[in-house]
């Protein structure tokens, strides 16, 4: 009895600052010369010894932990986008890459081999530092930098949704109570919170701050003349006109130059007709897989998690079934969500630049003045398209992290109604997606080739970012 209330006291101990383990040390070395034990227990007291000394040295490293708290704030940012004003996929682009980003620059000097982005980022100058004789807990970093961000960058969301962030900060740590002492907890939390709010101070000179409020801003004049783009529905002002202007992760990222697309014509002979007679005929002719291929990527905003909310959706499916630890894991969504967001800002640009009118308004005045898509048309130029960017992007950035011909399956609608979709690359996804725009009206064939491409090099060059050292 009496030996199981000195394991007991001693158990207590194990898990206090450095001072109390050093007494607990102590106190084992006392009993196992003082106290009359039997060969049992004292194999458990040495036993307890031993973790106690392996788990007061020594600074435990990122991938140590799992991707639990990684993947769980990120489907709650996929559940906010959906229920959040404003949240249009330019903006929700942007509000995942800089998430991404602080996930990873939460967690990263758990990282020997990796290194901060400061400095390879555009305008990226700043972020705090630890303190080197001092321990961290990644995950509790991880965990307090992303309760901090996303109320930063969900400024606007409901009060529902604001308790649910507070909600998810505490149950996550709350899980640690009594097994990370409280000095680096307390530190570890501070942390991460000091780095959210020097990427959200960062965020705010990019252009996009609060985008959510901008998405149709009154000062915007609509081009006039024949064959430029002019509003498909009631709303008369275009979806952020001014993204492009954006500043991008990636310097260069929105310099591509891409083909310009073909000259708006309604001779028969021109490209711009064969291309408008294929989008008719595609619509008109629809196949039953052809239609839920069209409606399971429209992921539209309002009633879902918006294009690039589906390609983070993804990558959480891969990294939760590859078991990815924490240091893989943000990697994974700092490069998916600059990916994202640099594509948002690179298509915007070319959109505005072109001004291409959508499918809907050439087929009615060329073709058939009773024709509709089966999607509706969104309220913005047509060239290039944002699916095929922001799609073509992730498969770039997901194929040089996986592989390029790794098969998955896709959940991300499963409750909405549609059955998973299974693919053998991350580039057969990409096409898929950027098809669903002509099977749905929405797009030319070639706005999605353009895009595609374009996505494809802005992959390219966030992977060619220096995470790694050397």
């Amino acid at each position: 009895m009496r030996c199981s209330k000195v394991l007991h006291q001693w158990c207590k101990l194990l898990f206090q600052n450095f001072l109390f383990k050093i007494q607990f040390a102590h106190l084992v070395m006392q009993s196992l010369h003082n106290i009359s034990l039997t060969f049992r227990y004292k194999y458990l007291y040495m036993v307890l010894l031993m973790v106690c000394f392996s788990t007061s040295y020594g600074q435990r490293l990122t991938r140590e932990y799992s991707n639990e708290v990684a993947i769980a704030w990120f489907n709650l940012q996929l559940q906010l986008i959906q229920s959040t004003p404003g949240f249009s996929p330019p903006v929700a682009s942007r509000a995942l890459g800089y998430s991404g980003l602080t996930l990873y620059e939460s967690v990263v000097n758990g990282m020997p081999e990796y290194q901060s982005l400061v400095g390879a980022l555009n305008g990226f100058k700043t972020i705090p530092k630890i303190e080197n004789d001092k321990t961290y807990h990644w995950v509790l970093s991880a965990n307090a930098a992303q309760k901090t961000i996303i109320k930063n960058l969900f400024a606007n969301t409901s009060k529902s949704n604001l308790l649910r962030i507070d909600s998810l900060k505490e149950a996550i740590e709350r899980n640690y109570i009594g097994f990370v002492d409280k000095e680096t907890m307390v530190r570890s939390v501070k942390f991460g919170e000091a780095v959210a709010k020097a990427i959200f101070d960062y965020s705010k000179s990019d252009g996009g701050h609060e985008g959510y409020n901008k998405n149709f801003p009154q000062d915007f004049k609509i081009a006039k003349g024949a064959c430029v783009w002019t509003p498909t529905s009631e709303q008369p002002i275009p979806l952020q006109p001014y993204w492009g202007q954006n500043r991008p992760f990636v310097k260069g990222n929105t310099d591509f130059e891409l083909p310009h697309p073909p000259r708006c014509e309604a001779s028969i002979s021109s490209v711009m007709y064969a291309q408008a007679v294929e989008v008719y005929s595609t619509g008109k002719n629809l196949s039953p897989e052809q239609a839920t291929i069209a409606k399971y990527w429209s992921d539209d905003a309002g009633k879902t998690f918006t294009p690039p909310g589906h390609a983070v959706a993804i990558a959480t499916q891969i990294v939760a079934l590859e078991k990815l630890k924490l240091d893989r894991s943000a990697e994974v969504f700092c490069k998916v969500g600059i990916a994202a967001a640099d594509a948002f800002i690179s298509c915007w640009k070319c959109k505005f630049m072109h001004n291409v009118l959508r499918p809907i308004s050439y087929i009615r005045t060329t073709i058939d003045a009773t024709w509709s898509p089966l999607l509706d048309t969104p309220p913005f130029p047509e060239y290039t398209s944002g699916h095929a960017s922001v799609s073509g992007a992730t498969a770039q950035v997901l194929s040089d992290f996986f592989g390029f011909n790794y098969h998955f399956t896709d959940n991300s609608h499963v409750g909405r109604g549609f059955k998973p979709r299974s693919f053998d690359s991350f580039f057969e996804f990409a096409e898929e997606a950027a098809l669903s725009r002509l099977y749905g009206g929405i797009h030319y064939r070639n706005s999605n080739e353009q895009g595609l491409k374009n996505g494809k090099r802005i992959g390219k060059n966030v992977c060619e970012l220096k995470f790694k050292r050397g």
